[in-house]
Order: structure tokens, then sequence, then C-alpha cells
């Protein structure tokens, strides 16, 4: 048995009940992050925006105020209480939420959409760290794994209720409905959530101190100073370039060019998403918890391998004519192209020290949300709009066939990840 083994309590109830309340709020921010592209085609219709300004406002716009704004907070929240942090974050994006029903044109909906990317900074970093403290290392892979369920569970639950609130009244009422409800989300934080001991469930030896607070600019050179920590972000920045490019326009893409209904996006889309994704995310914790024992390359295979897997199912999915057609491939890289994400959040979380967690968190999330969350969606809009000259009723279909080749990209980072582990494995042995 390890020391880790040995030392390691078994989590409590109050470890569970703080990952539930986590978890909700993670499905709130991720909620409100899809809402514009859950709602792409009433949105476009009443304010005439462009696929171009769509991916903006998706992506880049959102993501520049997101990932800048993370690295601060990181370090306040490092040196400060990390649930304080947490429920303001959350209701300054939930208010923002709001304020994205009530935009009256293009302009107004952008500057909404940045005070959501400046809440939402505060949101994933301080749970990494804090869920990182009330579970102990053999068992974080499985908790972060159902942390990491909130995007699905979030994007489906924008599908389900944002479409169904659409249809039934406006797409302003999802965005003032859902918002309220993050509001009260973050009072629940603040009266329940309680600071734990940083790194108090860590194996050390008794006589080591309790660590300092870490300074930003000593996190920020020993994380790009670690070339395992830097390609893991890269590879997982990749990812995200398919997942947000992909996941940012497919409801556009399904109505637009599937001919799929709002209706029928509420109920067959928002299941598909719901339990493809929740699997793919749970199912990898639990495996990277398994097969970790053993070896640290199981952090790069595991999402190499799923996203070799996950490619033919993803060009069968832009293929397909029809969109029953087109949900059936959809389910295999719903499934398969979240691996990276558990992998590489536990990855971070378990090579760094305690006091560095919520920072390093924030300079992972930086490296994977501005190449992904900001690049993807703006990457397929421009490419849409540009190939409507040539493919005017198929010019989304065009713009996502280009996304293939970045799928060899993203595992070919794993793939050399994978050596580098293999090789550190082998010195420490």
């Amino acid at each position: 048995m390890t020391a880790d083994s040995l030392a390691a309590p078994k989590p409590t109830r109050q470890a569970w009940i703080v990952l539930a309340v986590l978890w909700f709020v993670y499905v709130l921010n991720f909620l409100d992050r899809q809402l514009v592209s859950i709602l792409a085609k009433p949105i476009q219709e009443s304010l005439g925006i462009t696929d171009g300004e769509l991916g903006l406002l998706s992506g880049l716009y959102f993501a520049l105020f997101y990932c800048i704004i993370s690295i601060p907070v990181g370090w306040l929240a490092d040196r400060t209480n990390r649930a304080r942090v947490l429920s303001l974050s959350c209701a300054v994006w939930s208010a923002a939420t709001m304020g994205c029903g009530l935009a009256g044109n293009f302009g107004q909906l952008t500057a909404a959409r940045m005070l959501v990317g400046i809440g939402e900074a505060g949101g994933v970093p301080p749970s990494y760290a804090i869920i990182s403290d009330y579970f102990p290392p053999s068992r974080r892979g499985t908790a972060l794994g159902i942390f990491n369920l909130g995007p699905p569970i979030g994007q489906a639950m924008g599908v389900a209720f944002g479409a169904a609130i659409a249809v039934a009244f406006s797409w302003r009422h999802a965005f003032l409905t859902i918002g309220a409800i993050g509001i009260v989300a973050a009072l629940v934080v603040f009266f329940v959530v309680r600071e734990p001991p940083r790194g108090g469930l860590d194996y050390k030896p008794a006589s080591e101190p309790a660590p300092a607070k870490a300074s930003f600019l000593a996190t920020f050179r020993m994380f790009f100073s670690r070339p395992i920590l830097v390609l893991i972000a890269i590879g997982g920045g990749a990812t995200q370039f398919i997942t947000y490019g992909l996941g940012n326009f497919t409801v556009l893409f399904l109505q637009r060019e599937k001919g799929m209904a709002l209706n029928d996006v509420a109920i067959w889309y928002a299941l598909v998403v719901g339990i493809a994704m929740s699997a793919g995310i749970f199912i990898s914790g639990r495996m990277i918890d398994r097969f970790t024992r053993k070896s640290k390359v199981a952090y790069a295979i595991l999402p190499a391998v799923s996203l070799a897997l996950a490619v033919p199912f993803y060009a069968g999915f832009v293929w397909a004519e029809t969109w029953p057609v087109a949900l059936l491939f959809l389910i295999g890289p719903t499934f398969l192209n979240y691996f990276y994400l558990s992998s590489s959040v536990t990855l971070v979380q378990q090579e760094v020290k305690p006091n560095e967690r919520v920072m390093s968190g924030a300079l992972l999330l930086l490296i994977m949300n501005l190449t992904g969350l900001g690049f993807g969606p703006t990457y397929v809009g421009i490419m849409s709009d540009m190939f409507k000259a040539t493919h005017p009723g198929h010019s989304l279909q065009m713009a996502l066939y280009t996304l293939i080749p970045v799928y060899l990209i993203a595992i070919g980072c794993f793939v050399v990840l994978a050596r580098m582990l293999r090789r550190e494995d082998k010195a420490r042995a």
C-alpha cells in the first residue's frame, strides 16, 4: 500500500455535500455560457447578427475576459477564502446573464457577455482546489470526474429548459429565468460551503511545515517550466478548439441545415448531450483513478485513444443528411471528446503543491479556454461566413469539416505527453 492510501481518510458527508453544491454551480456556469449558442437562431432573427458575430459572442469576446480575469482571481483565491470568491463570482455572472436577456442590440449583448466572462472566471479554479482539499488523492479523480459532469448537464439543461422557455415565451425569458436561479445558488454557496484546510488530506511527513502562500510569479514560473503541465494544457486546448467550435454551433447547424425544430432540440439533442457527455466524463474519471495507480501514462493515453475513436463518428455527424441520423453519429464524439477533461484537471492538481492549486488550475484553464473557447467558435463562425459564397445552403457543414485536422493535432499532443510521462515513470523507478 502507498503512503497516500494509508494516510488518506474516506471523504466525509460534508465533502459530498460541498461537491454537490459546487457541481450545481458548475452546471449553472456552463448553462449560462452556452445559452447564446443554444438560442442562436432566435437571437440572430431578433438582433440580426451573422455567424461570424455569433462566433465572436460565444467565443473570443467571452473568452478574453474569462481567461484574463481568471489569473488574478486564481491568485486572490489562493491567498484568501476560496468559497467566498466562488460565491461572489456566481452572483456576478448570474446578474450578467439576466443582462443578456435585456440586450437590445449586438453591442449591448456583447457587453453583457463580457461581464458573464468576468464572473465565470472565478467559478472553476477555486472549485477545483476546494474539491482537492475535501477529497484524498485516491478519490480525487472520481470527485473531479463528478464535478466535471457540470458541463454536460449544464448544456443539456440549457438545451432542454432554455429551448423550452424560448418556445413558450421568448429567448429573453430564458436568460432572465436562469440568471435569477444563479443568484439563489450564490447565496447557497455563501452559507453552505466552508473553506477547507489547504493540503489537509495530502500525505506529507509530520515534520513538514504548512505551505506558505504562493506568489503569482513563482507559480507562473513553476507551471511554464514543467513541460508536462504545459503540454497537457496545449492538448486540452486543441481538444477544446473542437468541442467548443462544434458545440457552439451544433444547435444552429441542426436547425438550419438538418431541418430540426427547436422543440425537437429541447428533447433529443438534450438527451444526447446529457447522457453521452456525462457518461464520457464520469467514466473517464473512474478510469483515471484505476489506471493511474500503476502509471501516470494513463493521463495521456486515455484522451489520445478516445479522440482517435471519435474522428469517424464526428465525420459521420457532419455528413449525415437528416437530423435523426446526425444525432446518432453525434453520440460518438459527445461521449469520447471529453476524456481529456478529467485527465487534464486531475494531473495538474496532483502535480502541483496544495498552495499552488487554484493558480495552476487557472493557468490550465487560461491555455485551454483561450485556445478552445476563444478561437474555436470564432474560427467556425468566420469559416461559415466565408463558405456562404460557394456553399450558401451548407456553409456550416463545410466549416465543421475543417475541424477534423485539429483532432490529429490534439492526438499528437497527448501521444508526446505519454512518452514524457513514461520517461518520468522510468526515472522514478
